[in-house]
């Protein structure tokens, strides 16, 4: 029997009076990757930025229905937790990499900064235990000063990926976290996300099929307002080999 980490019910966003998401119902496996697939505008991405409530700094959405998220052995829905809590819990990684415009260091550091930690030798040590767990530690370890945009693209998202890491987030949700990468950056990635899922749930949005395929536990369709459990058997051939 499956551990249930995030439970939809009923799930309702609009935009302006647009409907996006209509009765959306599902539930993400605990520590387990759950890749969500589907046609291009579905609400794929409005979907993880309902789950950790991104969608809020954007004018006339609304959100009616549940996300529950478990936490200490019991349901929450993310609108009950303040937001700085549930973001916390709830990381993200989105399509095209942000590293911010300073050194890897500080990068990988700034949501500790944030909450206001102080303690220096902690703040190394998790630093070092983010970039480890991104696979990225044995790479910039003897250049933690220099300017994180000076790293390749593929460097670049395992860094915004150690970024959100330092928090020991519950969930990490992913949105087409290879779609800017070459063949070679993408596989680490592929690698590096499977790994991940022994900390905490990931929630992948993706439309490659290959990429899909090589990481997914569960995979569910986003279609016509359902999400629909889908074999990873069934998962329509298309493009994006490379990812």
């Amino acid at each position: 029997m499956k551990n249930i980490k995030i439970r939809i019910n009923g799930l309702n966003f609009f935009y302006k009076k647009k409907p996006v998401l209509k009765g959306l119902k599902g539930e993400v496996e605990e520590k387990a990757i759950t890749t969500i697939i589907g046609p291009s505008g579905v609400g794929k991405t409005t979907l993880l930025m309902v789950i950790n409530r991104l969608y809020e700094s954007i004018p006339d959405c609304r959100v009616e229905g549940r996300v529950d998220i478990k936490l200490n052995d019991r349901y929450i829905d993310v609108h009950k937790l303040p937001v700085t809590t549930l973001r916390k819990k709830v990381g993200m990684v989105f399509q095209v990499p942000n590293p911010l415009p300073m050194s890897i260091f500080k990068n990988v550091v700034f949501p500790l900064k944030l909450s206001g930690v102080k303690d220096r030798e902690y703040i190394k040590e998790k630093v070092e235990q983010a970039l480890k767990d991104a696979f990225l530690w044995d790479e910039v370890k003897d250049r933690l000063n220099d300017l994180a945009l000076e790293l390749s693209g593929g460097q670049q998202q395992r860094l915004c990926i150690a970024r959100a890491m330092i928090m020991q987030p519950e969930v990490l949700l992913l949105d087409e976290p290879t779609s800017s990468l070459d063949m070679e950056a993408a596989l680490k990635i592929t690698e590096l996300l499977k790994s991940l899922k022994e900390k905490c749930t990931l929630i992948v949005v993706s439309h490659y099929t290959s990429l899909t395929r090589r990481i997914s536990d569960n995979v569910l369709t986003l279609k016509d307002g359902c999400l629909e459990e889908t074999a990873n058997s069934k998962i329509e051939e298309g493009a994006g080999a490379v990812n």
